[in-house]
């Protein structure tokens, strides 16, 4: 099922009486999900995300703006008859039903010409139970699984009614690390075998970066940036997207650039095709090479090894944190000695920003 937003915005009034101006929570967003797509809308707390997805499973009204699922127009849709199914953050199983009965639960509820047969009922929900591999959990109460089990229980409620689309609301905040991971996959893989339109929303990059076909990244109610994963970290728009997706994140240097070379602080580090401006550089961790002839110079702080790799942890009086972040093959740890390191630095690694706008300058670098 194919969904096209139309200049959607959602305004609450400002709670703070002292301040007229309405809170723009979505604002003009425009956007085409293709059929059968997974798409994560990432961004932190209060960029508007979760309030995107109560407008498209219709918990919200939009302001302005329309939705349509397919060619159906469902702005004025209640949710109830939307053909949705929603992942709540908390999962809000009925405690006092076995996992068979919460799965059932939303079939129950159908009336009229959608009332279904006991027996479609029970086949919908063995069905729904086998794609998230919780069958033998089937006669258990919610208190008797772990948080992924709970987990998967929540998405074979949603998965049971056949929905057209599926909206997931940070459905991995609650576990724990190695749990997310192998939550995340098994979404993947449901969502790759229903073929479901899904739209997931998060906060944590790596969550979205590495199910999603294709992320929005939101601040202040405002889409960023909208890509393929890989594109939008390799591409950034500006330097909030630069800043929010990566881990470690990119370091971020002040800088200028003059007669064609880019200067962190004193040190001349690569040739720009740019004209001269003080810009803002963003260099990703993997962007340095240990080099005793390098083009910037820091002082080193400590080493952490990571197996495969090793993160140097430095300082340079130009970038904007504490320390400088970079990765490095764990076969260099033996060439770094003394107080100072120095690298090169990976032209298609480095990205410039607009000083005021934090827009991305577009610079042949090398």
């Amino acid at each position: 099922m194919k969904i096209v937003l139309q200049n959607l915005t959602k305004r609450f009034p400002n709670r703070n009486k002292s301040v007229r101006e309405d809170v723009i929570a979505v604002n003009n967003f425009n956007f085409e999900i293709p059929d059968g797509k997974l798409i994560g809308l990432l961004g932190p707390s209060g960029c508007g995300k979760s309030t995107a997805l109560n407008l498209l499973c219709g918990l919200l009204k939009p302001t302005t703006g329309k939705i349509f699922f397919g060619d159906d127009d469902v702005t004025g849709v209640p949710a109830e008859k939307r053909g949705v199914g929603f992942v709540f953050q908390n999962y809000a199983l009925y405690p006092h039903l076995t996992v068979h009965e919460n799965i059932l639960f939303p079939l129950q509820n159908f009336k009229g010409k959608d009332k279904l047969s006991k027996e479609e009922m029970l086949r919908r929900a063995k069905e729904a139970a086998e794609l998230v591999q919780i069958s033998s959990l089937m006669e258990r109460k919610p208190s008797e699984l772990s948080g992924g089990q709970q987990q998967r229980v929540a998405i074979a409620r949603a998965l049971v009614k056949m929905p057209r689309i599926l909206l997931l609301d940070e459905p991995l905040s609650n576990l724990d690390a190695r749990l997310r991971l192998q939550t995340r996959e098994e979404i993947r893989r449901i969502q790759r075998e229903t073929k479901i339109t899904t739209v997931f929303v998060t906060h944590d990059q790596d969550e979205a970066m590495s199910i999603s076909d294709e992320i929005v990244v939101m601040k202040d109610g405002v889409v960023q940036q909208i890509g393929q994963p890989q594109y939008v970290y390799d591409h950034p728009a500006n330097l909030f997207v630069a800043k929010f997706l990566g881990t470690p994140p990119i370091n971020v240097f002040d800088g200028y650039v003059k007669g064609g070379r880019l200067f962190i602080g004193s040190e001349n580090v690569m040739a720009a095709g740019c004209p001269d401006q003080n810009v803002s550089v963003g260099i990703r961790p993997e962007g340095f090479t240990l080099d005793k002839n390098g083009s910037i110079t820091c002082r080193l702080s400590g080493v952490e090894v990571m197996g495969r790799d090793i993160t140097v942890v430095s300082a340079n009086s130009a970038c904007e944190a504490a320390s400088v972040r970079s990765i490095i093959s764990a076969e260099n740890l033996a060439a770094i000695n003394g107080d100072t390191v120095r690298f090169s630095l990976k032209p298609d690694k480095v990205f410039l920003f607009n000083k005021e706008t934090g827009a991305v300058i577009g610079c042949e670098l090398n």
